[in-house]
């Protein structure tokens, strides 16, 4: 069991560090007949004149170089929830968020439930991929770029209330701390707003499938994660689906964030992950 587990932890890390810097919540399932009009939609979509997934995808970084270097602090409430097909909980951690620029993450736990083994084999080491990731203990160079994918402008989608570019990335190689998916890249400010995919790898053997969607919403001018969701389907152990909740953000007050006065007593402090910050 434990070694199950522990394959499960590493795929939700694989599949949350792939949804490089989430919007509406989850949409329905489609229709068969709604998901195959959609698909002939985007083959037959033609892009506007010169633009390409490239282009799109230089506009995006070369904003979020600006939103970042506007980003001094902020602090938010995540829930990480495992639960089974069924829907029973298996674990539950409430933490509370505090980024403060260039290169601060505190980490502190409101709350738990469920198995023990399954919060500290997924949810602790998750929150610690986020400092060996950033501080280059384990490197990975996962960035969406041109270096590590090929895109296509396949389309336009509504996002919740975000009219989208959709884009196909395709791995330059098969790593798996890359994807094969669509991006969805907001049409007026060339922010992320939701990412699908699975890993260009399969990353073990147990893993039969495995399938991530990230979104962000928009607060303050700022693009912040909103919901992580990875289903995991693992051999002779069935489906998990692992969710993680980003709320009550508050960005850039006037006087620093209570609490990040450098008592670290309690408090996991790590860097921000280069995937996983906004």
């Amino acid at each position: 069991m434990t070694g199950r587990i522990g394959r499960i932890e590493r795929l939700v890390v694989v599949a949350l560090i792939l949804g490089a810097a989430s919007a509406a919540p989850v949409t329905k399932a489609q229709s068969f007949t709604d998901a195959t009009s959609r698909e002939e939609g985007l083959s037959n979509y033609s892009a506007p004149a010169g633009l390409t997934g490239d282009d799109v995808i230089a506009r995006m970084l070369e904003r979020n170089r600006l939103r970042n270097e506007q980003l001094q602090r902020y602090s938010a409430v995540r829930t990480y929830e495992i639960r089974n097909p069924e829907g029973k909980l298996a674990a539950q951690a409430v933490v509370r968020v505090e980024y403060q620029a260039p290169d601060k993450k505190t980490f502190n736990k409101t709350s738990e439930k469920g198995s023990g083994l399954v919060r500290h084999l997924v949810f602790d080491r998750l929150i610690q991929s986020e400092s060996e990731t950033s501080s280059g203990r384990e490197h990975h160079d996962s960035a969406i770029t041109t270096t590590n994918y090929t895109f296509k402008l396949v389309g336009e989608e509504e996002v919740g209330s975000y009219h989208c570019l959709v884009l196909e990335a395709a791995p330059k190689r098969k790593d798996k701390y890359l994807f094969e998916g669509k991006i969805w890249i907001d049409a007026e400010d060339f922010a992320i707003v939701k990412i699908a995919g699975h890993p260009a790898k399969k990353p073990s053997f147990w893993i039969n499938r495995a399938d991530f969607v990230r979104q962000y919403q928009r607060i303050d001018g700022f693009w912040v994660p909103y919901r992580d969701e990875t289903s995991v389907e693992v051999k002779m152990y069935g489906r998990r689906a692992f969710t993680v909740d980003h709320q009550q953000y508050v960005i850039n007050p006037d006087s620093p964030i209570e609490g990040s006065n450098g008592d670290t007593r309690g408090i996991i402090l790590v860097a921000p992950s280069a995937a996983l910050r906004p």
